[in-house]
């Protein structure tokens, strides 16, 4: 041991401030606790104004007499940023919302206004911990473009090169949590609406509250981007900006410039010798990649966020990214090709192993609607489909019975929908579905551990070979066993949604029987005893009221039930 080490360590002498207790120094106690209620009370005051906005924009639009999906956009709007960065994320929900919801949705626009340039200094400087000037040789005040979390701004840095600086809106986050917060009570009141039965709520804001934290921390984008660019540096004619990692912190992103031309600038690409039908299968194919090869793909890839530049596809912002597990990838594959073969069971399997159940699954009217939607493509190749029709048809099917898709599977949906669009306006003749499935051939070709395969179905033959030979004496016991008459058959036989229903309703009304005559035997034998003692029957009239009601609601039940 050395001397270092033998020394004592000194024990902390406290100071006579830090010794002194709370209660010694009632001034300041008393000062610090009337800073809290201030605080508290200034909160409170905060949340009430706000409450009060929003009941009153909900009253205005009537949403008592039913809501549209034009009425849920203009409520939207008219709440502000907050809210239309809520419907944003909503809008990927397909299987929460019907499709015209979601459609509407999507049409939302940020039109909030520009965040002033002392706030976006202050932002920058408290996140560096010195002024901007040591950073950036020039800062444009104007900026580029502006929406409900952040905006960004065109920068040159100190050693020269040209950047976009990503700047979150300032008190943001806690603008959102106390909307979320309001929107949590609102939510009790919200279930008795007609709104209410179109939406679980609470389900969607806590999803919804995941996806704007992410959105809201620059670090997850920053990751997401560095992620991206690695998974696609082998990929010639695709590529992201450079992320500026020492300048990016959690509230202030620094990324590469790019200029290029945006992917709906059609005149503007073919003026420079671009062909679009070769953009847009390049572009559809690398979607297909993300998905079925990395599991890591852009959840937003609207216009906006692609553009073209040196000869290749920009993607840009990364801060809403899907994923998916192997587990869900090979279901996908596994639904793909059994729609593809008309396979039913294999359909019925994936969409049980993807999805997340709400209730009570009847997989017997699951097998018979998705027999239903594969037969209404079963003359069409699947190459051919209509791949936001066949969605669109997979999550009704879904939400009809009761079984919810995953983030990443809401995500995807949402992005294949989008994709398809964007490669449709660039060459009509293209088909992401065909795409799709030629992938995902090449996929299923390349592994293939075709020594293993062998292997397997070389052990399988032999195993079957085995016992093919004892099938003759089998049969024989079967038929000695018939002739004996020992022979029983067992028939499992699963209550379906509407048997399980009628069962609950019928013991519910035997025993709700049972205890109206038990209240009107009470009733007789208290009325009698204190007739008998000269008081008013106080109880057995009470448990004749009582009987009368149960009564009443029993024969309601027995009308309502035959009616057709």
């Amino acid at each position: 041991m050395t001397e270092k080490e033998q020394q004592p360590v000194a024990p902390e002498i406290p100071t006579e401030a830090a010794d002194k207790p709370e209660s010694d120094n009632p001034p300041k106690n008393e000062r610090r606790r009337g800073e809290n209620q201030a605080e508290r009370e200034r909160t409170i005051a905060q949340n009430r104004q706000r409450l009060r906005e929003i009941v009153d924009v909900v009253r205005k639009h009537d949403i008592l007499h039913g809501i549209t999906p034009e009425k849920l956009c203009a409520i939207i709007e008219e709440l502000g940023p907050t809210f239309i960065k809520l419907g944003q994320i909503l809008s990927m929900r397909s299987d929460i919302l019907p499709r015209d919801y979601c459609e509407a949705l999507k049409k939302l626009r940020s039109n909030v206004s520009p965040m002033p340039f002392e706030q976006v200094q202050r932002v920058v400087e408290t996140s560096y911990g010195c002024p901007m000037e040591e950073v950036f040789a020039s800062f444009d005040e104007k900026a580029l473009g502006r929406a409900c979390i952040a905006q960004a701004h065109a920068a040159v840095l100190k050693s020269g090169e040209s950047v976009v600086v990503k700047v979150q809106r300032e008190g943001i986050h806690e603008v959102m949590s106390r909307d979320i917060i309001l929107l949590k009570q609102a939510c009790k009141v919200l279930k008795y609406t007609p709104a209410g039965s179109l939406v679980d709520f609470n389900q969607v804001l806590d999803e919804m509250w995941v996806v704007a934290q992410e959105e809201m921390n620059f670090q997850t984008e920053a990751a997401n981007l560095e992620r991206f660019h690695a998974l696609n540096q082998d990929v010639a004619f695709v590529t992201s900006p450079i992320l500026y990692r020492a300048y990016t912190t959690t509230n202030v992103l620094v990324m590469e410039r790019i200029d290029g031309m945006g992917i709906d600038e059609h005149d503007k690409l073919v003026e420079a010798g671009y062909d679009l039908a070769e953009i847009g299968a390049k572009l559809a194919d690398n979607y297909v990649r993300q998905i079925m090869e990395d599991g890591f793909f852009h959840a937003d890839p609207h216009p906006g966020n692609l553009r073209v530049q040196d000869g290749k596809i920009v993607w840009l912002d990364m801060g809403m990214m899907g994923s998916l597990t192997e587990r869900e990838r090979r279901l996908i594959a596994k639904a793909l090709t059994g729609a593809a073969r008309g396979d039913v069971g294999a359909c019925r399997d994936a969409a049980l192993g993807i999805g997340e159940f709400r209730g009570q699954v009847d997989k017997h009217k699951l097998y018979r609607d998705i027999e239903a939607l594969l037969d209404r493509y079963a003359d069409a190749d699947l190459g051919s489909m209509d791949l936001t029709e066949v969605l669109d048809g997979a999550t009704a099917l879904m939400r009809e019975n009761n079984i919810a898709m995953p983030a990443g599977m809401t995500m995807l949906a949402r992005g294949l929908a989008t994709l398809e669009g964007v490669v449709a306006a660039l060459s009509p003749e293209l088909n992401v579905m065909r795409i799709l499935t030629a992938r995902l051939g090449k996929k299923a070709l390349k592994d293939v551990d075709w020594q293993a395969l062998l292997k397997r179905d070389a052990g399988a033959l032999y195993e079957s070979a085995h016992k093919s030979l004892k099938i003759p004496s089998l049969l024989a016991d079967i038929l000695h066993g018939a002739v004996r008459g020992q022979i029983t058959i067992g028939v499992e036989q699963q209550p379906s949604v509407e048997m399980t229903s009628l069962l609950r309703d019928s013991v519910f009304l035997v025993c709700l029987s049972l205890l109206c005559a038990a209240l009107l035997l009470c009733g007789a034998l208290t009325l009698n005893a204190a007739l008998a003692l000269g008081r008013f029957p106080w109880c057995g009239l009470l448990c004749f009221v009582l009987a009368a009601v149960m009564l009443v609601y029993i024969l309601r039940q027995r009308v309502r039930k035959k009616r057709p």
